[in-house]
């Protein structure tokens, strides 16, 4: 087939390709000399390619990488503590608990601290500076909120988030039931593959205030990249 971009009058190739309807035409370009249209060829370029197949999406993805050459690593890190309540938000999902954590918004410790994470790869600031905890639009928010706008930061930079790694840290409750479904959500909420994520969990063998059960803390690493 011929390579994109292929243009051409509206009403002409619609007109041709309802007089091409049952045959099989690879193209428009096809359908076009079919009809009688002019078809001009112009110079392309090998990288300017049809993404038809997953092999196509994933050739495109790696040019996509390769021309992103600054790579840039944030950390970021956060805790909220109990309170009263019977589950809590953790990466995400609600997970069903003996407590509740305490914050402005829902205190999902995870998206928070990986909303640092590339905010800090970004160098823009932290979670605080975007979202203000003394600012009532925040109260109660949904943390997926925080977490897509520091990927859209990335995406205005023209750049991708590579790679995103979130560490739970806490007694209970169990992250492990819940690491796929978290994954999953911190993808879709990113807009990336669920492969470029990764969600796990650890205990400080009941040492310091996770080990005495008092909050949840959580580590994160997140990659990015960015046009040179």
């Amino acid at each position: 087939g011929a390579q994109p971009p292929r243009a051409s009058p509206s009403p002409a190739i619609l007109e041709a390709h309802r007089a091409a309807a049952g045959l099989s035409l690879t193209d428009d370009a096809a359908v076009a000399e079919r009809a009688g249209l002019a078809v001009a060829l112009v110079p392309s370029k090998e990288d300017n390619f049809k993404v038809t197949t997953p092999d196509d999406l994933s050739r495109a993805t790696r040019a996509i990488m390769s021309s992103l050459w600054d790579v840039r690593t944030g950390s970021g890190f956060d805790v909220h503590r109990f309170t009263d309540g019977d589950f809590v938000t953790l990466c995400g999902l609600r997970v069903p608990h003996s407590h509740g954590l305490e914050g402005h918004s829902d205190a999902d410790v995870g998206l928070h601290a990986l909303t640092d994470a590339i905010l800090g790869a970004m160098a823009a600031g932290d979670i605080g500076s975007h979202f203000p905890p003394t600012d009532p639009r925040w109260r109660g928010a949904d943390s997926a909120k925080f977490l897509r706008h520091a990927a859209d930061l990335v995406a205005e930079r023209g750049g991708v988030i590579a790679h995103a790694d979130v560490t739970v840290i806490c007694e209970r409750p169990k992250v492990g039931p819940h690491r796929a479904a978290m994954a999953e959500r911190i993808a879709q909420i990113l807009g990336i593959e669920v492969g470029r994520v990764s969600v796990k969990a650890t205990t400080t063998e009941q040492l310091g205030f996770t080990g005495r059960r008092e909050g949840i803390a959580a580590q994160a690493v997140a990659t990015v990249r960015l046009p040179g």
